[in-house]
């Protein structure tokens, strides 16, 4: 069922995942480990326990320091797989969060909630790979426990949200800072001088601090932005000519844009497009 995954446990060393999205609704339990989170303009740094809603649209990566631990389940769904449930329940509001914050972190004051998503999500894993189950019976429990979950988070919700309620210190509201500000300019042409003057900070400021908060150069993340754009333009307007897209895209040169797209992505613009749209036909 690849519109509903679930991941138990998940472990990693020197991990270094790298900034992206997706369509799908992801629900992330951190266990164990150091993870510094960046999620569009904001950065998390999280605790075991913590829980992240996010509606994937967002570039996020987790900044994990070299020789951490870093444990963490996480569920990825489609939300119009969910729906039907939901509505028959009448719930459609349990995803609510998704929809109108996008993302946001929550971090339960009592930690037997947690575990008790952990061992909902341990049962979802289990479930998945039970071959003695038909293909329905698989999804139909998937979805119940995905219910289930969905009911324990906004039970606990948004009052346990630190999305408001957060204090940042001064380094994470600088680099939070300079994400927006790309994330605002990154069609334009950016340099880490035009930046460093429009937010009235040195140079070596803005580098030192948002690739030590978020794990990524300024130029690293201006391209990321760049590349989620092109992405989305590819699939979005199908007959617009691919030299347009990489233009519109903040790319000056097509040969650096097929390159950089190729190194990223694994094939060319081209051959994405192509492969996206096959799902529609």
């Amino acid at each position: 069922m690849d519109h509903l995954l679930a991941s138990y446990e998940l472990k990693g060393r020197n991990v270094d995942i790298p900034l992206h999205s997706h369509q799908e609704y992801e629900i992330f339990l951190f266990h164990e480990g150091t993870c510094r989170y960046l999620i569009h303009n904001q950065i998390y740094d999280l605790v075991p326990g913590d829980i992240l809603l996010m509606d994937g649209l967002a570039l996020h990566k987790p900044n994990v320091p070299a020789h951490s631990d870093y444990v963490r389940s996480h569920i990825h769904f489609n939300p119009q797989t969910i729906m039907p449930l939901l509505e028959a329940l009448n719930a459609v509001h349990l995803l609510e969060a998704f929809e109108r914050l996008h993302h946001c972190l929550i971090r339960p004051t009592d930690s037997s909630i947690s575990k008790q998503i952990a061992h909902v999500i341990k049962r979802m894993q289990e479930i998945s790979k039970d071959e003695k189950r038909t293909d329905a019976e698989r999804e139909t429990e998937l979805k119940v426990l995905l219910v289930e979950i969905l009911i324990i988070v906004n039970r606990i919700g948004l009052a346990d949200s630190t999305k408001q309620l957060s204090e940042k210190n001064e380094k994470t509201m600088y680099a939070e800072n300079i994400s927006a500000y790309i994330q605002q300019y990154f069609l334009e042409k950016l340099t880490l001088e035009k930046i460093a003057a429009d937010l009235n900070l040195s140079k070596s400021y803005v580098s030192h601090v948002f690739k030590e908060m978020s794990g990524y150069t300024v130029m690293e993340y201006v391209m990321a932005c760049r590349l989620q754009q092109v992405q989305y333009l590819l699939e979005a307007e199908p007959d617009k000519a691919l030299k347009d897209i990489a233009y519109q895209s903040g790319f000056e040169s097509i040969s650096h844009f097929s390159r950089y797209f190729k190194s990223k992505i694994g094939v060319t613009p081209r051959e994405y497009r192509r492969e996206r749209l096959k799902i529609y036909q």
